[in-house]
């Protein structure tokens, strides 16, 4: 019984957690309610509350679930080609995929959660929404630089500098895509990150890239 128990247990804390990160996309962290949750989820206020000791647990433990579907859903896709140019561009068409799908219903958790947080006083919420975006951009420079070892990316190219710029598509993509309801600004994400990569190639790059799609 107390193996059923904790299991059971488990089950709804993930469920929980699931609702709890895709309301959270749309009405950001702050707007997180435990009444709006519990009813969403046919449960009492005091048995959802019994997950968590305060509000702020619950968005600490909404965002490491947000953090975990981003892992599966752009990450993991965009890493399973191989190191190179096609890398970098793959993690980008992950992204763009993601929201595309509606992974989070109110578009990339973490890009509403920059903009909602992002003038707020440091606290551990702040903090780590910022420690997972600077996970994301270390993957996206790793890639730059494995390009960059691999000789298809020009010498002198900026790591960092080529990650923001392409961080800054994308996210341009996902915020006009949902304030026009427009797809075609995931067309033009696209160019905008192909066209930058072209800029960058060495002609190894080129012809990885071209090969890639």
């Amino acid at each position: 019984m107390p193996r059923q128990n904790t299991s059971h247990g488990a089950r709804t804390r993930e469920s929980i957690l699931r609702a709890a990160a895709d309301a959270a996309s749309v009405d950001g962290l702050d707007g997180l309610s435990i009444g709006r949750l519990a009813a969403g989820l046919d449960m009492s206020k005091s048995g959802l509350f019994a997950h968590f000791g305060s509000k702020e647990d619950l968005q600490l433990a909404t965002i490491e679930e947000a953090r975990q579907r981003y892992a599966r859903e752009v990450i993991a896709p965009g890493q399973a080609e191989g190191p190179g140019v096609n890398r970098i561009y793959a993690l980008c068409e992950s992204f763009l995929s993601y929201v595309e799908r509606a992974v989070f219903p109110g578009g990339c958790f973490f890009a509403a959660a920059m903009a909602e947080f992002d003038c707020k006083a440091p606290g551990p919420v702040r903090e780590r929404i910022a420690e997972c975006q600077h996970q994301w951009m270390a993957t996206l420079e790793h890639a730059v630089e494995e390009a960059l070892a691999m000789g298809e990316l020009r010498t002198g190219s900026d790591p960092r500098q080529l990650a923001f710029e392409l961080e800054a598509a994308l996210l341009a993509a996902n915020w006009y895509f949902h304030l026009y309801s427009d797809a075609t600004y995931f067309d033009r994400s696209r160019r905008a990150v192909r066209a930058r990569l072209v800029s960058e190639a060495t002609p190894a790059g080129l012809r990885s890239l071209k090969a890639g799609g």
